[in-house]
């Protein structure tokens, strides 16, 4: 995958970041997976209500995608909102919609003049009305875009985004499109929400937590997970060059051999 362009800030505090010394620019990752976790734990050690762990939450993403943008990282892949979150009590969920309209008015055209471009992984159907419309805005305005790719995964769960895929090829099948014997890896790759991205090369999880959640569950088969016990709201410039290290110190093999450690066996 080719590496995107650096971003650019018209703010001067925000000048773009030179890859750190500690980190080999040859082997950054092509695409980042974040699983934003700690919000609200961050916002209950402080004595806050957790919707200000979600501001602090967003703060903290800024700081991540311009940084993982400036490194030259392709894509960057976060867990915004799962489908398990409506669970939560109804006035949270308020103020996470409420806070994505906020963020993408905001933002929108700081994130055309950095480059990025920007997209929304889910059913988006449930989602309040302004915010669909913003959420069309936001993907229209930035379509054309040569930066970092930014994956917003809203509404979102893994199992689902499986199922629809399979009914998709299931349709094409049906309609005589395409024979069930030729569907492979690729074909079912293709009908999958990240289809444009290549699969995440590494995924973060905060807050220690040791699990996906129904996250990029086909996508994330030979991703390096890094675990880090960093609240999200804490997840700093300091922390994602120590995920990146843990990352680069790797020997990713899918499965294979190392050349050098390869050795001829007799029968």
């Amino acid at each position: 995958m080719v590496k995107r362009q650096l971003a650019i800030s018209s703010d001067p505090a925000k000048l773009i970041s030179p890859i750190p010394m500690q980190l080999d620019p040859v082997r950054m990752p092509d695409h980042l997976a974040i699983i934003m976790d700690g919000n609200g734990r961050w916002a209950k050690k402080r004595g806050l209500p957790r919707v200000m762990g979600h501001k602090a939450g967003v703060e903290a993403l800024k700081t991540t995608l311009r940084l993982a943008s400036n490194w030259g990282i392709g894509a960057l892949t976060v867990y915004a909102f799962s489908t398990e979150n409506w669970s939560r009590p109804g006035e949270e969920v308020n103020f996470l919609m409420s806070l994505f309209e906020n963020v993408l008015q905001r933002e929108l055209n700081l994130l055309k003049l950095e480059q990025v471009k920007i997209s929304f992984i889910g059913d988006l159907s449930p989602l309040p009305i302004r915010l669909k419309g913003l959420i069309k805005e936001a993907t229209e305005q930035t379509s054309a875009n040569k930066g970092i790719h930014f994956n917003v995964c809203t509404n979102y769960g893994g199992r689902r985004e499986l199922v629809l895929a399979a009914q998709k090829l299931a349709k094409r099948c049906i309609n005589g499109e395409l024979e069930p014997d030729l569907i492979d890896e690729n074909a079912f790759a293709a009908e999958l929400l990240t289809a444009n991205d290549v699969d995440p090369d590494l995924v973060i999880r905060t807050s220690g937590e040791r699990r996906i959640s129904n996250f990029l569950l086909w996508q994330l088969a030979y991703a390096e997970i890094h675990i880090t016990e960093t609240l999200w709201p804490d997840f700093n410039e300091n922390a994602l060059i120590q995920a990146l290290i843990d990352y680069q110190s790797r020997r990713r093999r899918f499965g294979g051999l190392e050349a050098e450690s390869s050795k001829h066996y007799e029968i």
